[in-house]
């Protein structure tokens, strides 16, 4: 799949429908002001040290971002910093790399690498695409207290099979690296799905393959997340920070659903957008939201 579908299929698009407003989940919506981040629950605003302790004792948090905001970048940053100030081991997983790039990660969190070398050798212009300089201070916060980074993401040849052909598209070897269940009836992951779509559902059997390729984009980052825990000793201080685009965690409906159905395991989950100003957003989009002013 193309980078220009990907931003397409993931950005805050003007359509007929609002993402902020999906009435999926909780009941209700909250009144939410620029640059300050609310719990949904309350209503009220609340600070990364909130959030780090409204974590206790979950095993996932998971970091909903619009790519290449400085705000929502820094926010990660401080939240990673927070939690581990609060005893938490921390192990941050990147949407923004895909598995094969794992060893480079691995260099980086244990101080092996020079900026320099960390981003030519992980082929961050081709992995990701946008600016590292909004992404830096996650990577320094991860660099300067040895956490793990994880690469969460499946190869984006195996996201662009499937929105061409399906998951026929994979090959056998693909297939056993993945789930044997790559579930397509969530009927409010659909929702979302269209939601992102500007409201406008995609049909036939293009339509589908595309809806396919999204699953196996949140199916694969989830699995990439659950093996990764279950190499290590369970710890219940140990918690697992994803940070992915917010289409794929908003609403709970995402990689956080698929974690949960794998699991049972269920995390907190802070969506973060851009508005034009102070804007009404719906309770279920996650357990803390964070806006700010979108970009012109």
């Amino acid at each position: 799949m193309s980078l220009a579908v990907t931003a397409f299929m993931l950005g805050w698009i003007q359509g007929e429908v609002n993402p902020l407003r999906l009435p999926i989940g909780t009941k209700g919506e909250i009144e939410v002001s620029l640059g300050s981040i609310y719990s949904t629950r309350t209503g009220k605003t609340v600070t990364v040290d909130d959030i780090a302790k409204a974590a206790d004792g979950k095993r996932f948090v998971f970091l909903g971002e619009n790519h290449a905001t400085k705000e929502h970048q820094q926010l990660e940053a401080d939240m990673v910093a927070a939690l581990e100030a609060r005893g938490r081991k921390v192990i941050v997983g990147l949407e923004m790399y895909t598995r094969p790039k794992q060893d480079w990660l691995d260099q980086w969190s244990a101080g092996s690498l020079s900026e320099e070398e960390f981003l030519e050798k992980s082929e961050w212009k081709t992995q990701w695409g946008f600016s590292y300089d909004f992404y830096r201070p996650l990577f320094e916060v991860a660099k300067s207290k040895q956490i793990p980074m994880v690469a969460l993401n499946v190869p984006r040849d195996w996201v662009r099979r499937v929105g061409q052909r399906g998951f026929a598209g994979l090959t056998n070897e693909q297939k056993l690296q993945l789930p044997a269940d790559l579930f397509l009836g969530n009927a409010d992951h659909k929702k979302v799905f269209e939601g992102l779509m500007g409201g406008h559902p995609m049909t036939g059997t293009q339509g589908n393959n595309i809806y396919a390729a999204q699953v196996l984009w949140d199916e694969g980052m989830a699995d990439t997340a659950i093996k990764w825990l279950d190499r290590i000793p369970k710890d219940d201080k140990t918690v697992f920070v994803v940070v992915a685009g917010v289409g794929h965690v908003m609403y709970g409906q995402g990689i956080n659903y698929r974690i949960k159905r794998r699991t049972g395991q269920s995390g907190i989950t802070v969506a973060m957008g851009q508005a034009a100003g102070q804007s009404s957003v719906a309770k279920g989009i996650g357990d803390f939201v964070y806006l700010t002013e979108a970009k012109k």
